[in-house]
């Protein structure tokens, strides 16, 4: 399933390529198991960052997303 279905295909790869990565090293990736042994997961810093980045973006008025400026954040 593409994220912008009515972009060309070339745009889309790099979060492509990224999602199938994530996939198909879903085994290697053991979250849970980490928090629970209390291991550094630098997370909560990058979602928080991301947050605060999207929500002045979107505070302006009329602001809008590209496909190469939502690849850049």
């Amino acid at each position: 399933m593409r994220l912008y279905p009515n972009s060309p295909p070339q745009e889309g790869k790099p979060v492509d390529t990224c999602a199938r990565y994530l996939l198909n090293n879903a085994k290697y990736l053991k979250y849970d198991d980490y928090l629970k042994a209390a291991f550094p997961i630098a997370t909560g810093v990058i979602e928080g960052a991301c947050r605060h980045l999207i929500k002045d973006r979107m505070d302006l008025t009329g602001a809008r997303w590209t496909m190469r400026g939502a690849e850049a954040v």
